[in-house]
């Protein structure tokens, strides 16, 4: 990194900066990184506003977008920074992440394979299912029927329908 470039940063964009280094990132876990990841999205969004906002009122006085192009180093410089900054954080999370998943998903297997070998589908503490029902039949929610509203209002819709194509028919 250019060393003028970062003696330029505030101290709180220098401490951000310094957050995003490899060593201090192991140390951070998803939740962490996540929240340092937003905050330099942040500044970077900052910089590249501040510098289209610049560069495009720089143009008509300097005459030409070539012309303003190094007048606005600073702020394009900054954004380039927390640019790679945020690349770092973002490999990062997405490390952690697939750790949180694979995680997750051996949680998962064991779980499933638990249950496979032999160990209660239900709780413990769950009532038993009386003698004589049916052990879904009180658990199963009632089944969705296909009307819209009751049995008139969907003759009533067929009628309609059958008096449109029978009108489209006597043509």
């Amino acid at each position: 990194m250019n060393q003028g470039l970062l003696n330029s940063l505030t101290d709180p964009e220098r401490v951000l900066v310094a957050e995003t280094e490899r060593d201090v990132l192991k140390g951070l876990d998803e939740d962490e990184l996540l929240d340092l990841h937003q905050r330099i999205r942040r500044a970077r969004t900052k910089y590249v506003k501040n510098y289209r906002r610049a560069a495009s009122a720089a143009v008509e006085p300097a005459g030409g977008r070539g012309m303003s192009y190094a007048k606005n180093q600073r702020d394009r410089d900054k954004a380039e920074l927390f640019e790679s900054a945020l690349a770092r954080v973002s490999r990062e999370v997405a490390v952690a992440a697939n750790r949180a998943s694979m995680a997750l998903r051996t949680e998962r297997i064991e779980a499933a394979r638990s249950a496979k070998l032999g160990a209660p589908s239900r709780p413990i503490d769950a009532p038993k299912p009386e003698a004589g029902t049916k052990p879904e039949a009180s658990t199963r929610a009632a089944r969705a029927t296909k009307t819209t509203g009751g049995l008139k209002k969907d003759a009533s819709s067929r009628a309609a329908g059958a008096r449109r194509q029978a009108k489209r028919d006597a043509r």
